[in-house]
């Protein structure tokens, strides 16, 4: 289809060893079915025929959808909110521990609807943050007084003016890969971070949940990553990772969408134990979490 993608080779290293490992539904949307592809190179899985740029928008068009809408409807998402503001300071902290600094100049991309740039504005760190959905920036303004600059604008910033980038669950959407982490590298400063948080297709709950497993999210996630495909990349960006750091409410908060999406309804004991299970599984290594912070420094 003209305005659909399809690829021919990995959309991260280029080579041409891909294939059809599942198919997965879009149960927030259209309830569309995709197929999701491997790469045998890099081991980078990609959604197939994904919609380009221009016409991705409305399978973003939803309520539940809860970075763009702030919602606190359904018992997922009151949870989400309860946990918030944890998660927050724990990534504030984590910027302040691999920076080295208390206060800097921080880019926020996929901002939602602000908590987070909120949160380090207020520590006292200068924040420039970007967001692609204009209902969300608005969301930002009432309620934070933040003005979110649209994502495009990341093409105009200056080079080496940030000492930390964060992406909270936001690569996996974005159509220009390769410029995206590029642009970084350029405004990046040369002893600065970036924070890079994305699903992890090889933990226990992916495994699980299989088709099923909510973090695919098709089609608003166009790569679902595992650490292997995310070290190759940014080696091929002129990053190195630093350290991999887990995110362990994600396994409950994927595992309840997941439980919704398999059986039509919410087994929270079935949460909550797979999701349990998935973290002590990641016990031994962070790099079998369910969704995993990248911190990569420029080599």
């Amino acid at each position: 289809m003209a305005n659909s993608i399809h690829y021919t080779a990995c959309p991260a290293c280029k080579n041409n060893a891909v294939q059809q490992v599942l198919s997965a539904r879009d149960f927030t949307v259209s309830n569309n079915i995709f197929d999701i592809w491997e790469c045998g190179n890099c081991s980078l899985r990609f959604t197939q025929d994904v919609p380009n740029a221009e016409n991705i928008g409305p399978y973003y068009q939803s309520s539940a959808y809860i970075s763009h809408s702030d919602t606190k409807e359904g018992l997922v998402n009151r949870l989400y909110h309860s946990v918030r503001e944890f998660t927050l300071k724990s990534k504030r902290n984590l910027i302040k521990q691999f920076t080295g600094l208390q206060k800097g100049a921080l880019l926020d991309i996929g901002a939602g609807t602000g908590a987070f740039s909120n949160t380090m504005q207020q520590a006292g760190w200068l924040v420039t943050g970007l967001e692609p959905d204009e209902n969300a920036r608005q969301v930002a303004l009432s309620k934070f007084n933040l003005c979110l600059q649209p994502v495009s604008t990341i093409y105009d910033l200056q080079a080496n003016q940030f000492d930390a980038i964060t992406m909270w669950h936001v690569l996996e959407h974005v159509h220009d890969l390769h410029g995206y982490l590029e642009k970084f590298h350029a405004v990046l400063k040369d002893n600065g971070k970036l924070f890079i948080a994305v699903p992890n297709y090889t933990s226990y709950d992916a495994q699980l949940y299989k088709e099923y497993w909510a973090a695919y999210d098709v089609p608003r996630h166009l790569y679902h990553f595992s650490p292997k495909s995310m070290e190759m990349l940014a080696a091929a960006k002129g990053f190195a990772v630093k350290a991999f750091k887990p995110m362990w409410f994600d396994s409950f908060y994927v595992s309840m969408l997941s439980e919704q999406y398999k059986k039509g309804t919410g087994n929270l004991l079935a949460a909550f134990w797979n999701g349990g299970l998935s973290n002590l599984k990641a016990m031994a290594s962070v790099k079998k979490c369910s969704s995993v912070i990248y911190v990569l420094s420029k080599q």
